[in-house]
């Protein structure tokens, strides 16, 4: 008979008891409110059954460095989850080791950059890589969440992420999704993941990495940009840049709005 897999179910009412020891044993409200921010997240960050297995705790640090968490934010959810596992008995869970300072930098990956990275591809006829480094540039999609990229989200044009959370779908422009599709017929894959390797098994993160990489030499980008990290955080930067151009028409069309208003029912002409 197969040994039976050891899990831990995260539960609000085990936070709380943990939180109420930290405030008996007497530690400061600040420390106290940064542990329950850090549990807060956790909880969030875990699928819809709340469980903990033994690698759990390592996925999700990687997931808030892709996020863009820095290394000491990191470190203090980390310090959080492991004094909580630990509390509830399953220290067989904890995560060892702190992430040095400036763990989470990245090179800064440029647009045009970006854009030689898919035209060398193309031309290189290297369709999985084109895509990949695509699709981590345009949608927002982290490595982890790449086996949630299916054939039946891209016909949909939505990928579902992370329940219960903020993000939880990522939307796919027409463009991206055709080509997604193209490729899927292409290797006779009809349902579940897109990038499977050849006996159909969702790609290792290594493999995703190493077929970014290697076209970063012919498209003369430093080897160091050639990763998903440094594409989402590509991903990112435009976002904020056009939000932030947005933000900024909205203001004027605004106050222009107001000034027009002034002009019309102003107290004093």
């Amino acid at each position: 008979m197969a040994e039976r897999e050891t899990v831990f179910v995260v539960t609000s009412e085990s936070i709380d008891r943990y939180i109420q020891s930290l405030q008996e044993r007497g530690r400061t409200a600040e420390t106290v409110q940064n542990y329950r921010r850090s549990l807060a997240k956790l909880y969030k960050g875990l699928p819809e059954d709340k469980v903990i297995r033994a690698d759990t705790l390592l996925s999700w640090r990687e997931r808030l460095l892709a996020k863009g968490y820095s290394s000491r934010t990191v470190n203090t959810c980390l310090s959080a989850a492991n004094s909580y596992v630990g509390f509830c008995g399953y220290r067989q869970f904890q995560v060892e080791g702190q992430l040095e300072p400036g763990h989470e930098e990245q090179p800064r990956l440029t647009r045009r950059e970006y854009l030689r990275m898919l035209s060398t591809a193309r031309s290189l006829g290297k369709e999985r890589a084109y895509l990949l480094i695509k699709l981590f540039a345009t949608t927002g999609v982290t490595v982890q969440e790449l086996h949630k990229v299916t054939v039946e989200g891209v016909l949909s044009g939505r990928i579902q992420v992370k329940p219960r959370e903020s993000r939880q779908e990522v939307f796919l422009y027409d463009g991206l999704r055709d080509e997604l599709l193209g490729y899927a017929r292409r290797c006779g894959v009809r349902d579940g993941p897109v990038f499977v390797t050849r006996n159909g098994k969702p790609l290792l993160r290594s493999n995703v990495t190493d077929s970014i990489r290697r076209l970063c030499q012919d498209a003369w980008v430093e080897p160091e940009k050639g990763n998903p990290r440094c594409l989402h955080k590509l991903y990112l930067e435009t976002r904020r840049t056009i939000i932030g151009r947005l933000e900024e028409q909205a203001r004027e069309t605004y106050e222009s709005l107001l000034d027009r208003e002034q002009l019309a029912v102003g107290w004093e002409e």
